[in-house]
Formats: C-alpha cells, sequence, structure tokens
C-alpha cells in the first residue's frame, strides 16, 4: 500500500505539473487578416508604393479633430502641437478643420520654416530654446517676416534665461513676448509661485523690450498617478492650484484685464479632456490624439481612432522559423509557443513601432532587431505573401513620422495625396 500511494502521489504531482505547463504555454494570437488592413492593403498596391511608408486615414483623422473640437468648452483654444503632426501640409488641412490659427512650435528649424510659410500663426515656443537659437532665428529670418516674429511667444524657464533674452531684444531693438513656463507638478523645470517669479514678472513690467505673453502649465503626469483613494484628482487639483496662484501674482503685476486676455496655455494629447471650462486655462494644446500612436492608448483618449500606421513590404514568408546556429531547438520552441511557428521577413524595420496587421506578429528577440530586413514570427493561421503588406502602429508620432518621406493620405479606399514632412533635421 505504502507504495502505491507513492504512485498515485506522484502520477497525481506529475499531472498538476502538467496543467500548470499547459496553462502557461503562450496562445495563439494568430488569425485572418482585418478588412481595414486589407483595404488599406488594395490601396497601396493600387498607388504602386513598394517601399515602407507612413500612412494617415484622412476619415480617421478628421474624426479625431472633431472629437477634440467638440470637447472644447466655450472660449477655450486650441494650440496644434507642430512636433507632433511634421508636415505644412497635415497642418493645413488640421488648421482649417479644426478653424485655429495657433501652433506650438519645438525646434529652430521648425520655427524657421512656419514662419516664413505660416506667417499670420501665433507661435508658441514649447520648450526654452537656448539664446543662441533666438538670435540665429533672428539673424536668418527674412526681412519680410518681420511681422511673423511678433506673433511668437518665448518659453522662458529661469531667471538667467530670461535677461539673456532681455538682452537679445534690447540688442535686437525689438519687443519679445515673454510666456512663462509653469513647475505644475511634473518638475521638468519652471517656476513656482513665490518671490522669483514675482521677480521675473517686475522683470517683464519694467523692461522696454519685453512683454508678457502668458503663462504654459503642463501636466501628463496627471493620467499616470493611480486613482485609488481620490490620490489622481488631488494632483490635478494642486497642478490647478499652481497655475492658479501664478496667475493671482501677474494680476498683481500687471492688472485683471491683462491677465484675461494673455495665453494661459495648458495640457497636451493625454489631458487635454480635463478641462472643462476657462477657469485656468484658456487654450489647450494637443496634437499626438489627432493620429493617435500606441503610446497614447489611454482612458481619456477612448474616442479617439488610430489614425496612422506604417506599411511595408514583406520581402520572404516562410513556413517554419529557424535561428542561426539554434536550429536543434526551433521545433520544440515551435511546439511550446505557436506563435513561434512562421516567419516573415519585412522591407526595413527597427521603428518605434507595433506590429498590429497580420494578427499576431511580433519581433524576435532572439534574432534581434534589424533596419534592413526586420524578421516577425506569427502563428499558423498567419496569411502574408512576399509583396503584401505588413503594418505596424507608430508608437509616437513626432520622432517615427520623418523617417518614411511623404506621408500616403488614404480616403475612401485610395491614396488620395501625398504630404511632404519636414526635414529630419527639424
Amino acid at each position: 500500500m505504502p507504495n502505491i500511494s507513492r504512485r498515485r502521489f506522484l502520477a497525481g504531482s506529475a499531472a498538476v505539473a502538467g496543467a500548470a505547463a499547459i496553462a502557461l504555454r503562450p496562445e495563439d494570437r494568430s488569425g485572418p487578416r482585418a478588412a481595414y488592413f486589407l483595404s488599406l492593403q488594395a490601396a497601396l498596391i493600387k498607388a504602386g508604393i513598394a517601399t515602407p511608408t507612413l500612412v494617415i486615414d484622412r476619415q480617421r483623422l478628421n474624426a479625431n479633430i472633431d472629437t477634440l473640437t467638440g470637447h472644447l468648452p466655450d472660449g477655450m483654444g486650441y494650440r496644434i502641437v507642430a512636433k507632433s503632426l511634421p508636415s505644412l501640409k497635415l497642418l493645413d488641412h488640421i488648421m482649417t478643420r479644426a478653424g485655429t490659427a495657433r501652433l506650438m512650435t519645438f525646434n529652430l528649424p521648425m520655427l524657421s520654416t512656419l514662419s516664413i510659410q505660416k506667417p499670420k500663426a501665433s507661435q508658441l515656443i514649447g520648450k526654452p530654446l537656448p539664446v543662441a537659437a533666438a538670435r540665429r532665428y533672428f539673424d536668418t529670418l527674412p526681412a519680410d517676416a518681420g511681422p511673423a516674429a511678433d506673433r511668437i511667444e518665448w518659453l522662458i524657464d529661469t531667471p538667467e534665461r530670461l535677461e539673456q533674452y532681455r538682452a537679445l531684444a534690447q540688442g535686437l531693438g525689438r519687443t519679445l513676448r515673454i510666456n512663462i513656463e509653469l513647475d505644475v507638478g511634473l518638475h521638468r523645470g519652471g517656476q513656482t509661485p513665490g518671490p522669483e517669479l514675482g521677480a521675473m514678472l517686475k522683470s517683464i513690467k519694467d523692461s522696454p523690450n519685453l512683454a508678457l505673453g502668458g503663462f504654459m502649465g503642463y501636466e501628463p503626469h496627471i493620467p499616470a498617478i493611480p486613482s485609488v483613494l481620490g490620490w489622481r484628482e488631488s494632483v490635478k487639483d494642486a497642478a490647478w492650484r499652481i497655475y492658479s496662484d501664478a496667475l493671482t501674482q501677474a494680476r498683481d503685476q500687471f492688472g485683471a484685464s491683462a491677465v484675461e486676455g494673455m495665453t494661459r496655455n495648458a495640457a497636451g494629447s493625454p489631458t487635454y479632456r480635463y478641462y472643462s471650462d476657462t477657469k485656468i486655462a484658456n487654450e489647450v494644446s494637443a496634437g499626438s490624439c489627432l493620429v493617435k500612436p500606441s503610446h497614447f492608448d489611454s482612458e481619456l483618449l477612448e474616442p479617439h481612432q488610430p489614425a496612422s500606421f506604417i506599411a511595408t513590404p514583406v520581402i520572404k514568408a516562410v513556413d517554419e522559423t529557424r535561428m542561426p546556429g539554434l536550429e536543434f531547438a526551433d521545433g520544440i520552441k515551435s511546439m511550446w509557443d505557436p506563435n513561434y511557428r512562421k516567419t516573415v521577413f519585412i522591407y526595413g524595420g527597427h521603428w518605434l513601432a507595433d506590429p498590429v496587421d497580420p494578427p499576431g506578429l511580433d519581433y524576435n528577440a532572439t534574432f534581434g532587431r534589424s533596419s534592413n530586413q526586420e524578421m516577425l514570427n506569427g502563428g499558423p493561421a498567419l496569411d502574408v505573401a512576399p509583396d503584401e503588406f505588413v503594418f505596424f502602429r507608430p508608437q509616437q508620432s513626432e520622432a517615427v513620422f520623418l523617417q518614411f518621406g511623404d506621408i500616403a493620405v488614404y480616403d475612401g479606399g485610395e491614396i488620395v495625396d501625398f504630404w511632404p514632412v519636414f526635414p529630419a533635421s527639424a
């Protein structure tokens, strides 16, 4: 009896271990291709596209613009974040549909280009630029673009940078509009209410070459805070309290009417929907949510649709997966993980992007990333042939969009236009 009991115990233990192993085995993620991507693929092939291409779905883009502007309360302005949408034609389209001439610009090449191409636009600098960059801007500004420069608000974060810009303005013999960066909890720099901010405001008021354009308070950290026990709400309240106190200091220096009319910029794509009135901010900035890269998949942005994709041709499609020098383990790996069964090699790769079609594709961590012929693996239902397309969602837009040349515009089942992007240096 003891031996039988022992054998039963061992058999039972083995069964439990086997069941646990089966439970840990990866599930097959492959399956039929989505009709949407098959239609997009057909449009690319019809257009003769055979290289990695960034595609924007114009109907989805329009829906996202309408979602954003439809949320804005009365009196709330919308400022387009140009770095996230780095194409003049793309910006043109959004400015027209959203009814705005406000842009947020982040670097010297884009600032100069937009001053020439969009001279009537209001540009708010989205990060403090070294004063040498501002000087270079004015040194290279065409003579007839002077009015465009008057519509710029230069972001300033410290008293030292303010003094640099004051000296620049004096040397140029012109007035620079200053927007003060507030630290509303992100702790990436900027001012908080107090004596230093008060001194900066007084310096602007006393200088004949400076004018207060307003404030900018960026708070993308709020959605990342856990909502348990009201923590996120408390952090949001703290951010708005900092902004409100800064406005109070500005009223003390410049008067209530001046503060009411100045730029009170806040938000970004992750947070613009927090603002349902203009008590604090009178404009919000957003860009990425209009094309919705995967890093912007959040609860607040659920109403927005992914509108940008990387499409790249399949170079090779193989009904097995073989690893160099590790061929002996391929069979075991495929038995354990069905998503390892098949292989495709694509044209290019190594982008900040996530494969989305065909379903179940993933990078091979052992083979490694490649910007020449990237290897992806899929399950038994993977069905894609050479010269067909694999589709990815960019994780972000500002850097990724600049890697593919002209953007292919998809609308109504066709590629209907191509929108040039800014130079990669921008």
